[in-house]
This record gives structure tokens, C-alpha cells and sequence, in this order.
């Protein structure tokens, strides 16, 4: 039988993400008929290079969805907000990296080593949402050990690389750094601390309870993804000034008794997963070691001595890739594969 071929399309394509997103279509040699590659007018008349070819950057507009199958949006929640619902109505599927559409129980969130038959929701409101960047590493990781032996509670604690604030935040960190390194003044615009040799415990806005956007998409994401509004989860998420890939602390509570051997075993055996866990050689997962790849890496895997079915472990991910860009084009492979 002959391969599909899809039309498709990248909303925000000249962004961090929009254009890891054209990459990955690459890599995963991605059935596209043809693609299409908007953004704001700032950035009409650019071309960006798709497997050879130089290709237009066009204007995104409420009629640019016309004859496309599959539209990948990581172009802000607001822009998603509105052209969406336009992609839909024209037959298009949207695959939305945004926060937009995540917690609208019309919208499958899928995470596709975790919940892929979340998919086939998508004819609902014709949009799948693609989760928080955070959310989607620890789930990967997470849900062998909650399905086999049911996960009570999760602490998390976030290391979060500036990019994933996005290209200005990347050249905040790069100018601070080498302005403190040769005694320089330096400015601050993103953050609203100083970000180079420093730890923000501040990602998105506050709210009320104290928590901050950021650290209650990881709990709603999470319980969504994982099908399990029991699971008690709490969060801390900081910025730290790394470039790439992010790394989690994560300390679990199982309902079934287990020890650190059985997780380290059964996430060995973990699509998407790779193991690296031997401190007696200094090895464990490393921001510098995720940038760049598609696994999710896991380490420091130890039981927690202070109850009695505690799991302490680290994992790390390339936040633009796994956390964005990668997760959106697997999903897309999926509905091509199984659902158009």
C-alpha cells in the first residue's frame, strides 16, 4: 500500500520551536505532500529550508488552513486561540504546543509513549493539545511505575533551561554571562531578576494559591495525561541559567510496595527511555547530555528512606525537542498513521 501524503503546515515556523518542529518533520522523514510555513507578517518574505528546498514563509491568516491535513501551531497561546478554531473549520487538524486548548475536556493532551489512544479524540473539536514542556518528561517516566504499581503522590522540583522562554531569553543569558565575566554592566528584560549565575524559583505568573502557572500546568497536565485525578501532586518550578534541557527532581509515593532495582528495571524497558545510573562512575543524566536527542534520561533512581514506598530519581529531557517540537510531530505521525 502506498504511503499516505499529508499537506501540512507550521505556524510560528520561523520561532525556536517552529523551527526544530521543520527538523524533526525532516529527521522522521514525515509523509508531507507539501507544507506550508507561517508566521506574523514581520517575517513574510523569509525562506526556510524544508529536506532541500527553500520555502516562502507566508503570512498565518483565518484562511491560510485551506487544504492543509495537519497544522502544527507553536505560535502562542493567543495566536492558537484564535486561528485554531479557523484550521478546524477548514478540515485541518491542529497539533498545539500552546497552553491554549491543554485543560478544554474537548481536547485530547497527549503524550504519545503515555496515552496515544487519546488521539482518537481529536474529531471532538478537531485540535490536539501538545503538554507542557516539564509535564512531558516526567510522565514519560512516571507512568510504567504508576501503571504497574499505582502512584499516591509526586513532589517534583524543576531545573528549567532559559529556551524555554524562548530566543530572547537564550540571548539574555548569553549577553549577562559575558557582560559579568569581563565586568561589564548588564541589562534585564526578560526575567525580572538576573538570570546568569542565579536560580529563579518564578516560571510563568504567580496566582492566588501561591503557585505559579507553570507549577499547576504540571499538576492538571499531569493528572490529565495520566487519567488519575487521585495522584497528589505538588510542585516547584525554577529557572536556572542552562541553555538546553530540562532536569527534574522527583520524588514519588507508589500504592504497591517497590524498590529502586524494580524502577530502574522496568524503565530500562521503557520506550523512550534511557537509564543512566551509575554514581559510583559519576554517571547520571546531564542537561548538556538530553540537548539535542529525543530520549527522556533517567538517574539517581533511590529508594526514599524517609517513607515507606518512596522513589527518588532524576530526569532530564531536551525541552525543545521531547518538550515541544519532537512530542507535536509524533503525534502528527500517529494521526497520519491510524486516524486520516
Amino acid at each position: 500500500m502506498a504511503q499516505k501524503k499529508i499537506n501540512i503546515a507550521v505556524a510560528g515556523a520561523t520561532g525556536a520551536v517552529g523551527n526544530q518542529m521543520i527538523r524533526c518533520l525532516e529527521e522522521m522523514n514525515f509523509p508531507a505532500n507539501s507544507i506550508q510555513l507561517l508566521a506574523s507578517s514581520r517575517s513574510v518574505g523569509r525562506q526556510l529550508r524544508f529536506k532541500g528546498d527553500l520555502v516562502d514563509v507566508k503570512e498565518l491568516k483565518e484562511n491560510s488552513f485551506k487544504g492543509v491535513d495537519i497544522a502544527l501551531f507553536s505560535a502562542g497561546g493567543g495566536t492558537s486561540e484564535k486561528f485554531a478554531p479557523f484550521a478546524a473549520k477548514d478540515g485541518c487538524v491542529v497539533v498545539d504546543n500552546s497552553s491554549a486548548w491543554r485543560m478544554d475536556p474537548q481536547v485530547p493532551l497527549v503524550v504519545p509513549e503515555v496515552n496515544p489512544h487519546a488521539i482518537a479524540q481529536h474529531t471532538e473539536k478537531g485540535i490536539i493539545a501538545n503538554p507542557n514542556c516539564s509535564t512531558i518528561q516526567m510522565v514519560v517516566a512516571l507512568n510504567p511505575i504508576h501503571k504497574k504499581y499505582g502512584i499516591k503522590r509526586i513532589v517534583v522540583s524543576t531545573y528549567q533551561a532559559v529556551s524555554g522562554t524562548g530566543k530572547k531569553a537564550i540571548d539574555e543569558l548569553f549577553d549577562q554571562t559575558r557582560a559579568i565575566i569581563n565586568f561589564l554592566n548588564y541589562e534585564t528584560s526578560v526575567y525580572p531578576h538576573r538570570i546568569a549565575f542565579n536560580c529563579l524559583p518564578h516560571i510563568d505568573a504567580f496566582l492566588d494559591n501561591g503557585y505559579t502557572k507553570e507549577e499547576m500546568k504540571m499538576v492538571n497536565e499531569t493528572r490529565k495525561i495520566m487519567e488519575d485525578d487521585s495522584i497528589g501532586i505538588t510542585a516547584t518550578t525554577v529557572r536556572v541559567p542552562v541553555f538546553f534541557g530540562h532536569c527534574e527532581s522527583v520524588n514519588i509515593e507508589t500504592i504497591e510496595s517497590v524498590s529502586a532495582a524494580d524502577v530502574k528495571m522496568l524503565l530500562e524497558n521503557t520506550p523512550g527511555v534511557r537509564v543512566i545510573d551509575d554514581p559510583k562512575k559519576n554517571m547520571y543524566p546531564l542537561a548538556i547530555d538530553a540537548a539535542g536527542q529525543d530520549l527522556t534520561l533517567v538517574g539517581r533512581i533511590r529508594n526514599d528512606e524517609s517513607i515507606p514506598n518512596g522513589i527518588n530519581m532524576w530526569i532530564v529531557a531536551d525541552n525543545i525537542r521531547k518538550g515541544a517540537a519532537t512530542n507535536t510531530v509524533q503525534i502528527a505521525r500517529i494521526l497520519t498513521d491510524e486516524y486520516l
